[in-house]
């Protein structure tokens, strides 16, 4: 990297932390809305000034000392300083010993947010705004011996401020915002949302609003709920109403709401129920502390916030049945809204992903005999079990007059090991029946039974004499041959009989657990199938990978592509480069270099599915993620995939906005994606496979808007994508 790029991600690194530090007093990361917030604190230009010098401090400091740098851009460092920084600027002068204290109580500031993430994060809780409450605190005792500083007589004086600053007009502009016939509580909401950043204006309250409007509409929703709930229950109790209006600390409230109700638990209608709930909590507390903290002549700022939200989300670590209800945030996306349809997308796509992966334990094509509580011997305690055998067009298991147990076709087939495990138990000198006997005196036959994970044990019975290959303690990995297919035990013909159980006992009753992917063919059409249990007469199979797509779709990080882009709309074309990374924590992405685009992905073997992206939507990156959201890396003919987009990656900023307002409560769009299995020259030896996919967005049924897709792979890359739609073509050549 030479010192131009260097100095290039100084700046990039600063101006993202800068603006964070803003934003995230809001958890938002939104950077028109922290210019808005930069702008509002600039109403008083003292404080403003004062606010900006203290992020500035704290971000350098974090940097010289060598902390994390995604860390340090996320603002997480800057914003408790831009707080401190705010409340000294509202209430001294600005001098010499004025910016020495400023630039001292920063890094004051900045050290006790490190002490905070390291005490209060070992319990898995975010610190909020607790170091500047320890903070401020701290330093306003400390001030009160420093005669050098003078106190600022800003805000007493308005009227004389606000002529010396615009003259007349200024002063009736003044007069016109406060004559507008606000009604009390709008007043103090709106004060209460500036008195954040220690601006204790309508105009300042107006601006953040219309701010958190723009960036979240489920945040701007959950602040009035919290503010007017607070309002209403202090009308009912007969609590004084002034507490919201003492330092405007009604903030609280509102904090909490956004907090509670979008932030740290995904939106929805127990996430509103509870900041109904926790409202009153936070007046308590607040009517409490004012009392003790008068005594001493200090603010509670945000202390009842920091209090309500720790304590809720501390108590709800202790749960022994985390039910669905409340749902903490899994990856925090610093919206309200893409929390909630990123895990609503989520929870349906990855529903299934606390499942042990176990795959069927044979290769080709079998039919279940018998399935889940069969007609003849899967009852009772060992209900959950399949039969497996294999069938001809005809529907016969066996060729000839079926006389021999080698007649039938599964006798003597390789029986896989389902998944990875340890081999806890063997029986293998079981004598094999002749066709219509059975052996009532060792029932299971050969047997082996594998452990996969604690509770969760495989057992495979009837296998052939003598072939089982594994004994105890032995490690075997998915799709191993560990035995033959056999007749032993009671078995009038032969078949492989598969369950799984808690325990190693050879009599263990078996438990309901699904198969993780299988293909299921269905008159001529295959079916995709995943965590599913099989059913009698299914004809099924494993994913026979196809060794293009498999390593079209190997991702691996270091690997690069080149495309040359022709788009409709342009004239030149374009080249385009990509490379596979992984971030701090282990996440593989396709980093596109021209747009700065990221699309995150995994692939367990059998799937290529893409999680989530960033950056450009207007890129071949993010095309190329639609097209392969979701891929299966065997090839089928006519095979269709589907699965579901989070809403916000196809829906315009229009009708986003009406969706925003009832998401937590009810869904009227969404965004379909179906893959079409079209085309492959050679399925032994395949070197070009067509794959087709579309994306939809519908309201209700209606489509509304849908785009095509075609993929190409040929010498095991991602040869060609082409994307089209009504008014544009784009066709991108890989040339790797």
């Amino acid at each position: 990297m030479n010192l131009i790029e260097k100095i290039k991600n100084y700046i990039l690194l600063f101006y993202r932390s800068t603006l964070n530090s803003y934003s995230a007093v809001y958890f938002s990361d939104n950077k028109l809305f922290a210019l808005l917030l930069l702008g509002v604190t600039f109403i008083n230009p003292q404080a403003g000034l004062s606010g900006l010098i203290a992020v500035v401090v704290s971000n350098l400091l974090a940097y010289l000392m060598g902390y994390n740098e995604f860390t340090i851009s996320r603002g997480y460092y800057g914003f408790n300083s831009l707080l401190v920084g705010l409340g000294l600027g509202v209430t001294f002068d600005p001098g010499s010993a004025f910016f020495m204290l400023l630039v001292f109580s920063s890094i004051l500031t900045f050290f006790i947010t490190i002490a905070m993430e390291g005490i209060i994060g070992k319990y898995a809780l975010p610190y909020l705004s607790v170091p500047f409450l320890f903070a401020i605190w701290l330093i306003f005792i400390a001030t009160r011996h420093y005669t050098s500083l003078v106190v600022s007589q800003n805000g007493i004086y308005v009227l004389n401020e606000i002529y010396s600053a615009g003259g007349t007009e200024l002063v009736n502009q003044y007069h016109l915002l406060n004559n507008l016939g606000i009604p009390e509580s709008l007043n103090i909401y709106f004060k209460s949302l500036g008195a954040i950043f220690f601006q204790y204006s309508v105009l300042g309250g107006m601006l953040i609003a219309l701010g958190i409007l723009i960036y979240s509409r489920i945040s701007f929703s959950l602040s009035l709920i919290g503010f007017y709930t607070a309002f209403f229950f202090y009308k009912f109790i007969g609590g004084n109403i002034n507490e919201l209006s003492y330092n405007y600390i009604g903030f609280n409230f509102i904090l909490t709401a956004i907090a509670i109700g979008g932030f740290f638990i995904v939106p929805s209608r127990s996430s509103y129920f509870w900041v109904v709930i926790l409202t009153p909590l936070i007046a308590i507390v607040t009517s409490g502390s004012i009392m003790v903290f008068w005594t001493f002549q200090l603010s509670i700022y945000s202390l009842p916030f920091n209090v309500i939200v720790l304590l809720f989300l501390y108590v709800l670590k202790f749960r022994v049945r985390p039910t669905l209800r409340i749902e903490e945030v899994a990856f925090q996306q610093y919206s309200p809204e893409r929390n909630l349809y990123s895990q609503q997308n989520n929870k349906k796509r990855f529903r299934n992903s606390f499942y042990f992966p176990v795959s069927l334990p044979f290769w080709g094509t079998w039919t279940v005999s018998q399935g889940h509580g069969g007609k003849q011997t899967h009852k009772g305690e060992w209900e959950h079990a399949w039969d497996f055998v294999i069938k001809n067009s005809d529907g016969k298991t066996y060729s000839g007059f079926g006389l021999q147990k080698k007649d039938f076709y599964c006798f003597e087939k390789p029986v896989l090991a389902p998944a990875d495990g340890e081999v806890e138990y063997v029986i293998n000198n079981v004598d094999d029946n002749e066709i219509g006997e059975v052996n009532v005196n060792d029932n299971w036959g050969n047997t082996i039974i594998i452990k996969h994970a604690p509770y969760l044990y495989s057992k495979i019975c009837h296998l052939k004499k003598d072939s089982v290959k594994y004994k105890k303690g032995d490690t075997v990995k998915r799709g191993d041959i560990i035995a033959s297919c056999g007749n032993s035990g009671r078995s009038p013909e032969p078949h492989v009989h598969f369950q799984l159980q808690a325990n190693p006992f050879i009599d263990a009753k078996t438990i309901d657990f699904p198969i993780s992917y299988f293909i299921l063919c269905n008159e001529d059409r295959y079916e995709f199938r995943q965590f599913e249990k099989p059913k009698e007469n299914d004809i099924i199979s494993n994913i026979e990978k196809n060794i293009l797509m498999t390593e079209a779709y190997k991702l691996n990080p270091g690997r690069k592509f080149q495309f040359n882009v022709k788009d409709s709309e342009k004239e030149e074309e374009e080249i385009v480069e990509w490379e596979v990374e992984v971030d701090y924590y282990n996440n593989s992405y396709i980093f596109c270099k021209n747009t700065k685009s990221k699309a995150y992905f995994a692939n367990d073997g059998n799937i290529h599915y893409f999680k989530h992206f960033e950056g450009d939507k207007d890129s071949l990156l993010f095309y190329f993620f639609m097209a392969s959201y979701k891929v299966m890396t065997g090839f089928y003919k006519d095979l269709i995939v589907k699965d579901q987009y989070p809403v916000y990656l196809l829906n315009n900023k229009f009708l986003l906005f009406f969706q925003d307002f009832v998401a937590p409560f009810f869904m009227f769009i969404n965004a379909d994606y179906t893959l079409h299995y079209d085309n492959i020259d050679d399925p032994m030896t395949s070197k070009t496979i067509i794959l087709k996919s579309k994306a939809e967005m519908k309201i209700g049924n209606m489509v509304r808007k849908s785009m095509d897709f075609e993929l190409e792979l040929s010498n095991d890359t991602i040869h060609k994508i082409t994307h089209h739609n009504k008014e544009r073509t784009i066709e991108a050549i890989c040339t790797e």
